[in-house]
């Protein structure tokens, strides 16, 4: 049987501090037919000079900066693989990441994509990050997980439970739901797209880890924006399409708007921390709305108009 070509898509930007060890981790895996494509979206640093160390087996395409969104899509319509990888710059596979999703995708023919779960990378405190051999992944089922495979849309309303960078994609997946990343998109453009895939095609999660995560403070997720694009997608996405995946699993609709105002309040409070009271009391008044039974976010209210912030 042949042997099926898998395109392992690197968006990056000022990634120099990371990019040769992620490459390196997809350059070292059991699974060898693999095409690496590095978007370089327009970085002022070294990014540029170190992935071109790495050619012939990695190919560059550098572009003006225009967001990971664009990145990716660039790095998809160039692909030629069977199968399509989104790695981000600064994480790391473990050697038979690519082995393990392929075999899977050969045992459930019904699925357009693999996701695993993944390990939390933080540095320790010296800034160093431990080896990935220091991880125990062997404690873990190396086995699907029932729970969140299938048909799940309905867990991506309560999560974004899928990391891009341990998913493994049919291409033809893409095209059945509508397209790749939104790039409109700011933040939550892979939440969206799992959110529009996951209506289309089966996806099966594997339980042992195959990827760490890496955590610093230049990541997106950190950063404090001015609309809650979390909240607006789920409520969008509920109103469109409803809570019931296709196989009838289903998230309750109080389930759903307590989840809802957790991630109200959160945001509330990310900017009741950074100082935009106007924006966390707004919040806060959505959070009770969704949930009003939580008397608490009706009190946060007043105790942010007096100073309050937490700790």
């Amino acid at each position: 049987m042949k042997t099926p070509l898998v395109s392992v898509i690197v968006p990056c930007f000022n990634s120099e501090a990371h990019i040769a060890e992620t490459i390196e981790s997809i350059l070292v895996q059991t699974h060898k037919n693999v095409e690496i494509i590095v978007v370089d979206d327009g970085s002022t640093d070294n990014t540029r000079r170190i992935v071109k160390k790495y050619t012939p087996h990695v190919r560059l395409i550098c572009q003006k900066n225009t967001g990971v969104c664009s990145a990716r899509n660039i790095g998809l319509k160039e692909s030629s693989g069977e199968f399509v990888c989104f790695m981000d710059h600064d994480d790391y596979w473990y050697p038979e990441k690519l082995s393990r999703q392929i075999n899977t995708f050969s045992e459930h023919p019904e699925a357009g994509a693999v996701y695993t779960s993944f390990l939390v990378w933080n540095a320790d405190q010296t800034g160093a990050f431990p080896p990935p051999s220091s991880f125990l992944r062997e404690s873990i089922p190396d086995m699907v997980d029932p729970e969140y495979s299938g048909w799940i849309y309905h867990h991506f309303l309560m999560d974004c439970w899928m990391l891009t960078s341990t998913a493994m994609f049919r291409k033809n997946t893409f095209s059945l739901c509508g397209g790749a990343f939104d790039e409109n998109l700011p933040y939550s453009e892979d939440w969206e797209l799992w959110l529009r895939m996951s209506r289309h095609v089966q996806m099966i999660k594997l339980m042992r880890p195959t990827t760490l995560y890496r955590q610093h403070k230049k990541q997106g997720n950190r950063t404090v924006r001015s609309i809650d694009y979390r909240t607006n997608l789920l409520t969008e996405t509920a109103r469109k399409w409803g809570l019931s995946s296709k196989d009838g699993r289903h998230v309750g609709k109080r389930q759903f708007l307590n989840q809802l105002a957790t991630y109200h309040a959160g945001f509330a409070i990310s900017h009741l921390t950074s100082g935009s009271i106007s924006i966390a009391i707004k919040s806060f008044a959505k959070a009770w709305s969704c949930s009003p039974l939580r008397i608490k976010y009706l009190a946060y209210i007043p105790a942010a108009l007096l100073g309050w912030k937490p700790r």
